[in-house]
């Protein structure tokens, strides 16, 4: 259990209801359930539950209100429950409840993976490795292309989403989420959005798209910086333009447009620039990335967006995570950023 801890304040749930519940759609389960939290996340509550012999992960929505379509527990576990057959680092989902009178919320159970999790710099377990920072990035663009070629007819996700007008629907959805959320004016989010959306690119396929595809969303294998085992957090897993899913990405490295500024939720270290992760992604998948730049103006507007609901929670005291509290200044600088990308493409 080291990568889990005591379950915080004001997110305890029902642990009787839920103990019940489990043995009765899991027959196999024996033993006292013990729980325990993981703390890595910023948003959905992932818990980890042990029974005697067995380990499952619990995910459910955050408290408070929910942005349309967000924190979406039925829609990762249609994915989980399909993409493992087909994408190794997709855990095996088992079980989704929409009984909210259980825990409060809808909620899916899936397999236990464990891993080494890099939050923001090189964790101590690959310090020792030669080359390690580009070692990693090669891994995650790997994983990433492979990722994108699933082929979602075999997989039966391919009505999991609305390809046709995929990219449109981001950037109308963008907007929305972020004046739901906005707490003080910021005209560089709407000017950017306005920007992005006079020059929209053809989509060069369509492909699963992850929406948040990052190292602190992935398991390393143990004392292998060089592969990727486990990829997670899938509730907002769609199908659509892979290059949107390509500049999510992008938008956690350090970047020139920050002028030198280190955010907490950016990478640390002497990781690779940019242009190496364009390099390995278009030779992973194949993709033309003439036109990246749109793309991040656009990953930019979106990370600005999470970053303003997170804020706004904490603003409206759901959640008393304190290191939501800083959240607002950033969400400010991404959409600063997204400007920049949005007048350079």
């Amino acid at each position: 259990m080291k990568d889990t801890a005591d379950v915080r304040p004001g997110e305890v749930l029902d642990w009787q209801s839920l103990d019940t519940y489990m043995r009765q759609v899991m027959p196999e389960l024996s033993g006292e359930m013990q729980v325990a939290q993981f703390h890595g996340g910023h948003a959905n509550l992932t818990y980890l539950l042990k029974f005697d012999g067995h380990e499952l992960v619990l995910r459910r929505p955050p408290f408070g209100k929910i942005a349309p379509g967000a924190h979406d527990m039925k829609r990762e576990y249609r994915v989980l429950s399909k993409l493992y057959q087909f994408f190794p680092a997709a855990p095996r989902a088992y079980h989704f409840c929409d009984d909210k009178n259980i825990i409060g919320a809808d909620f899916v159970v899936m397999e236990r993976r464990s891993g080494i999790v890099a939050r923001y710099k090189v964790p101590k377990e690959f310090q020792d490795f030669d080359n390690v920072e580009y070692r990693m990035t090669d891994a995650l663009m790997k994983m990433q292309a492979a990722f994108h070629t699933v082929d979602v007819v075999a997989a039966d996700l391919a009505d999991l989403g609305k390809p046709d007008g995929f990219v449109e629907r981001q950037l109308v959805g963008a907007e929305k989420r972020w004046s739901l959320a906005e707490t003080e004016p910021t005209p560089a989010m709407y000017k950017a959005l306005e920007i992005l959306s006079k020059d929209i690119p053809t989509p060069q396929a369509v492909a699963l798209v992850h929406n948040d595809i990052k190292f602190d969303n992935c398991q390393f294998q143990a004392d292998n910086p060089d592969e990727i085992s486990t990829m997670l957090d899938w509730d907002m897993c769609t199908i659509g333009d892979p290059l949107v899913d390509f500049g999510v990405s992008l938008s956690y490295w350090p970047d020139q447009y920050l002028d030198g500024i280190q955010l907490p939720i950016m990478l640390h270290g002497d990781f690779p620039n940019k242009k190496v992760l364009i390099d390995l992604y278009a030779h992973y998948s194949g993709y033309d990335l003439s036109r990246i730049n749109w793309y991040q103006g656009l990953a930019y507007c979106k990370l600005a967006v999470i970053l303003q609901q997170l804020y706004a929670r904490y603003v409206s005291g759901a959640t008393q995570d304190k290191r939501m509290a800083m959240l607002g200044e950033a969400a400010k600088a991404m959409a600063l950023v997204a400007l920049q990308y949005a007048k350079a493409q």
